[in-house]
């Protein structure tokens, strides 16, 4: 193991913080879609967490676990797991009740052309989830994408300002926390929307692909100016840690770093560690997609692991050979194309 690799997982660890929440959180605690980008690592997470507690809490991830070996790891870990195709409602009824559930199943990328499965995904969902599992705590991962572009001065949205979703994806998403208003309104079910942008890690997300083409001196398209970022580690504890916080009628919480990031200044930090001269095109908007996070910070504190570590320890996993995933997060997108 790498040097990178090590503090890579030192960094994974559970925080203080997050022991002692688990232990107040009452029962079970299931993912529903703990096969996509976060999942997994969310699940390790839980049942790393939960042994170091010392305490009996059952942790189960359901997902169609289409990458292979996935499940078998989970399993490993103590993780209880289920295969299933949540939009059939067959195997959705199968799952049994829990009474914590920290729901990411979703559908972003590839959502041009496939504008129906989208909403599916979406929006119907999490309706039949509600449905299913009226009487749990519910985190409902959702995108900072229900926010419209905002001047970058402003330094982001918090959530008293109303959504305005651009594009098919994010009026899915806003679609998503509709619906799981709707059920929470019907039968009192608590819960938390957590909008979310943009989680990194070494594999995914904003700072490697722009490491990638500084590295590889390609064009950065730099019209959306300014970005958000968050560990995802530190994502992943703060969404555990929300089941303490799910209300009737359901909070909303932005979840993201502290800075308003120029795009331009993080090629720049790539260019200086890879001795390149990143290659831009365009010119910065005066708005972008930007979340206030202070809430959360109010909250949770602020995230352990700085933006100077995230860009320090990408440029060491590229430099290493680390492996990535192609999971895009088109953060370069202004017209909601997703």
């Amino acid at each position: 193991m790498t040097k990178t690799e090590e503090h890579y997982h030192s960094l994974l660890e559970p925080s203080p913080a997050l022991l002692k929440d688990i232990a107040a959180i009452d029962g079970d605690i299931m993912i529903l879609g703990a096969g996509g980008k976060m999942g997994p690592a969310l699940a390790e997470l839980l049942a790393k967490t939960v042994q170091a507690a010392g305490i009996n809490k059952k942790i189960a991830a359901a997902s169609r676990f289409s990458e292979a070996g996935l499940k078998e790891k989970l399993d490993a870990f103590g993780i209880t797991t289920y295969a299933v195709d949540l939009l059939d409602d067959q195997q959705l009824q199968s799952l049994p009740e829990m009474p914590n559930l920290l729901y990411l199943a979703g559908q972003k990328f590839g959502t041009t052309g496939k504008e129906s499965f989208t909403w599916a995904m979406n929006s119907y969902l999490p309706a039949r989830v509600g449905e299913k599992y009226k009487n749990s705590r519910i985190v409902a991962f959702s995108t900072g994408n229900v926010y419209p572009l905002s001047p970058v001065a402003k330094g982001g949205l918090d959530e008293s300002n109303p959504p305005a979703p651009l594009g098919e994806y994010a009026q899915s998403c806003l679609g998503r926390e509709r619906l799981f208003e709707y059920i929470s309104s019907k039968y009192g079910t608590k819960v938390l929307l957590y909008r979310l942008n943009y989680a990194i890690d070494l594999s995914y997300g904003v700072l490697l692909e722009i490491a990638k083409k500084v590295k590889n001196e390609e064009a950065i398209d730099i019209r959306m100016g300014h970005v958000n970022v968050i560990w995802q580690g530190d994502a992943n504890e703060m969404a555990i840690r929300s089941l303490l916080h799910c209300s009737n009628p359901p909070a909303k919480l932005n979840i993201t770093g502290p800075e308003t990031v120029a795009v331009e200044w993080i090629a720049e930090q790539f260019g200086q560690r890879f001795g390149k001269e990143p290659v831009l095109v365009g010119e910065p908007a005066p708005t972008a997609l930007l979340s206030n996070a202070a809430k959360s910070f109010g909250l949770f504190g602020y995230p352990r692991v700085s933006l100077l570590q995230m860009i320090d320890l990408t440029t060491n996993w590229l430099l290493e050979g680390g492996a990535t995933v192609y999971k895009p997060t088109h953060f370069q997108e202004r017209e909601g194309r997703y």
